[in-house]
Parts: structure tokens; sequence; C-alpha cells
């Protein structure tokens, strides 16, 4: 079955890194484009960026745009967003996410930002 789990959530200062992993078993990896999307509390799931199958397209939000860059290593069934210059705003629960006849998610992972 799909499986998508995400991992490297954490705290940081305002300013700060993190990279967060997804990793994706149970589909062919190499056919789908993968998303990330982020909940904050009270808020509903917005879409952060995406990731074309060859990794050779990537869309995102306009918040994130210049901060935030997704990746993905096909040998690895593996996806990633690599978030600089956090800011509180980005305190939220990060999703991986994958559309095949469903749209699948993880369990998640908390990003927290704060000084």
């Amino acid at each position: 079955q799909v499986q998508l789990v995400e991992s490297g959530g954490g705290w940081v200062q305002p300013g700060g890194s993190l990279r967060l992993s997804c990793a994706a078993s149970g589909f062919t990896f190499t056919n789908y484009a993968m998303r990330w999307y982020r909940q904050a509390l009270g808020k509903e799931r917005e879409f952060v960026a995406l990731i074309g199958s060859a990794g050779d397209g990537t869309i995102y939000a306009d918040s994130v745009k210049g901060r935030f860059t997704i990746s993905r290593d096909n040998a690895k069934n593996m996806v990633y967003l690599h978030m600089n210059s956090l800011k509180p705003e980005d305190t939220a629960v990060y999703y991986c996410s994958t559309s095949i006849t469903f749209t699948y998610w993880g369990q998640g992972t908390q990003v927290t930002v704060s000084s």
C-alpha cells in the first residue's frame, strides 16, 4: 500500500533553516509528481510546493518562493523540502502528498519557528 513518511521537523529560530524528508513506498515513485502542503493551527491546509516526476519542474506557493526548495531522489524514493529564512508564519504541520487513483498523505511533521 502507498506510504508516505515525513521527518525532519522541529523547532527553529526565525531566519533559520530546516530540511524535511518524505520517504515514499508502495507505488512507482518515478511516475508521479510529489507535493508538500502545510496546515497551521486553526487554518486550512495549503499548498507549498510541487515537483514533477522526473524532478524537472517545480511550482511554489508565493509565500515560500525564493526561500523553500523542493527536490527528489528517484533512486531512493525520497522527496525533500529545504526551508531557509524561516518565519514564524511558516509554523505548521507539513505533509507530503501524491495523487494516484486517490490523494495520499503522510502523517505530517511539525515545524515551529519562534524565538
